[in-house]
């Protein structure tokens, strides 16, 4: 059984997944969104890999990161010998730019006695469709495929390339190096230039945790799950991803299969407002700019998701030749959800306009930019919040009122509101106010069930969903609200299994849902805390803390016995939610 122990590299550009025995499992070239070079983690026997084995069949690792930076460490130890590997992708400051190259280093560092290696260099790219050659060549070693689309990658090292390519013991007697890049360099990297980028990229992420706000609980907690954030920010359009993989099953062998590769306003505005909360304004400053890049002036044509390189086609297609994590096929790469509509993303955008503004004036420099956005959005709302929708959960089946989205309108319009107040733009006011008012009291109306006494999942029907925990979050009602009160507590009763939470429990397009949603388990635990059940919401969130994988970080679902994790890796929407949960724990 898998589990997923990875540790996660990255620079802003790409990312790998690196398993705790030092193989790498998941690399896509020369961006997150780019076929993959190495898929062993969606087909053991023809997804491709990079590992290095030490000696002998007693091996031991130990992984970790090093301290407050995204640089991580495997050591490899049997008896007296010892050596490590050094996993990064370079990124660091050159001049006004920021230098982060489709480059992987490896650093093998002797420790002790004589350690002794083979290298499993195994390149499958586009998604090991076609076969993948090999040329070894004096400066580097090439991998390419001609099908179905031309795809190259060098790798240079300091070792002996044909020890390299036979999987010949390679004794460790010093440092050495091996830097997998998309491009041919131009100057041949050597260990001192490997060491050089080493250094630099450590400096820079040290820098970068340096100038984070540091809290009491849970600090570096709080941190790691900052890192895991800063690296699904690509760095070419300020786009933000929701997880770096693709079809990592809700469910071991089950069909919630989906490729996360993509910016969904949603996930990507609530991660941005938890950026600017740190002191980390820059990334909300790249991000409001993809915004003002994506979302269309003036006509009826916003997505809840875009491509990363601000693409608006994300066509859903299945590689019916892997066969999946843990064989849990489809294989799915591009998602047809960019087709759907879900009239809550309105809210988190104008939300996280909103807070941008305030928290940091100086986004008034595209003020009239931003203000063309926030009226087309309002607009939007205006034309579609009476009419259903596929909700925040993405459902492929028959579109509902929900109530979330409803209230996300209601978010949208208030947002909106203040926004005008704030650059002094009122002609709007009377009519916008009246319209957030209308939103409101249907949603008291229509989402409250008083038969139940909760407000549900959809209008009329008696469905909890976990997403209207966040009522309290957005504004909408107050936390002593005898209704909000009552919601928490049935949602506790109908969604909380032995810790942690479903989305839902009635059927969607695929069944019924098995798995906990980690993101809903995390809104739980603060809506609990802001009730006053506070020592439940504390041993909730210290069991969930001891559930994240050796390095700390989490994907999208946990199994509820087991406490396995499962989806996409690492997630998110799950790391932001922790984050925003300790800030709430912490008071």
């Amino acid at each position: 059984m898998q589990n997923m122990n990875y540790g996660v590299i990255g620079n802003g550009q790409s990312a790998a997944l690196v398993s705790e025995n030092g193989t790498i499992e998941w690399c896509c070239l020369p961006a997150f969104d780019s076929p993959s070079v190495f898929a062993q983690l969606l087909d053991r026997d023809r997804g491709g890999k990079f590992g290095l084995r030490m000696k002998g069949r007693k091996a031991h690792y130990h992984q970790e990161y090093l301290p407050r930076t995204n640089i991580l460490t495997t050591t490899y130890t049997q008896g007296d010998d010892a050596f490590e590997i050094i996993d990064f992708m370079p990124r660091y400051p050159e001049r006004s730019d920021t230098i982060c190259p489709p480059d992987v280093i490896r650093l093998v560092r002797h420790l002790s006695g004589s350690p002794k290696m083979t290298v499993d260099y195994d390149p499958r790219l586009g998604y090991a469709q076609a076969e993948t050659t090999i040329e070894n060549t004096v400066d580097y070693i090439k991998a390419h495929c001609r099908k179905p689309n031309y795809e190259s990658v060098y790798l240079y090292s300091d070792f002996n390339h044909k020890d390299i390519l036979a999987a010949k013991q390679i004794a460790i007697t010093g440092e050495h190096f091996f830097l997998l890049s998309y491009n041919q360099k131009v100057d041949d990297p050597c260990l001192d230039s490997v060491l050089l980028s080493f250094e630099r990229t450590k400096v820079y992420w040290m820098n970068w945790v340096d100038r984070t706000q540091k809290f009491q609980r849970w600090n570096q907690t709080i941190e790691r799950s900052l890192l895991v954030l800063k690296l699904l920010a690509f760095q070419g359009t300020g786009a933000v991803l929701a997880a770096i993989t693709t079809s990592l099953p809700e469910e071991i062998g089950g069909v919630r299969n989906w490729d996360y590769r993509f910016c969904w306003l949603r996930d990507a505005s609530m991660v941005i407002k938890v950026f600017t909360q740190m002191g980390h304004y820059r990334v909300g400053s790249r991000y409001l700019n993809f915004i003002l890049d994506v979302i269309p002036y003036k006509d009826e044509n916003v997505q809840i998701m875009y491509g990363i390189h601000r693409q608006k086609r994300l066509k859903e297609e299945t590689l019916d030749w892997l066969s999946g994590y843990e064989n849990s096929s489809p294989v799915r790469v591009g998602n047809a959800a960019y087709k759907q509509k879900q009239h809550d993303i309105y809210g988190f955008v104008l939300d996280t306009i909103y807070q941008r503004l305030i928290d940091h004036p100086e986004s008034l420099e595209n003020v009239e930019q931003i203000w063309t956005v926030v009226r087309t959005l309002v607009r939007h709302v205006q034309n579609q919040w009476k009419k259903p929708d596929a909700g925040i959960w993405e459902i492929r089946g028959d579109k509902k009122h929900f109530v979330f989205s409803k209230v996300l309108c209601w978010v949208a319009v208030d947002r909106a509101i203040k926004i005008s107040e704030f650059i002094g733009q009122v002609s709007n006011l009377e009519h916008w106010t009246a319209l957030r008012d209308e939103i409101y009291t249907q949603v008291i109306s229509k989402g409250w069930n008083e038969d139940i006494q909760s407000f549900t999942q959809a209008y009329g029907d008696t469905h909890m969903d976990a997403s209207n925990l966040l009522m309290e979050h957005y504004g909408m009602v107050d936390a002593n609200d005898p209704k909000y009160i009552a919601t928490v507590n049935r949602c506790y009763d109908e969604l909380c299994n032995n810790g942690l939470m479903f989305r839902y429990r009635n059927n969607d397009d695929f069944g019924e849902p098995h798995s906990a949603f980690t993101v809903c388990t995390f809104w739980m635990i603060k809506s609990l805390h802001r009730i006053g059940r506070k020592k439940l919401a504390a041993e909730m969130f210290e069991d969930v803390l001891q559930h994240t994988n050796h390095l700390g970080l989490l994907s999208e679902d946990m199994e509820f016995k087991k406490r396995r994790l499962l989806g996409n890796f690492p997630q998110g929407y799950s790391h932001l939610a922790l984050i925003d949960t300790a800030l709430a724990l912490s008071e």
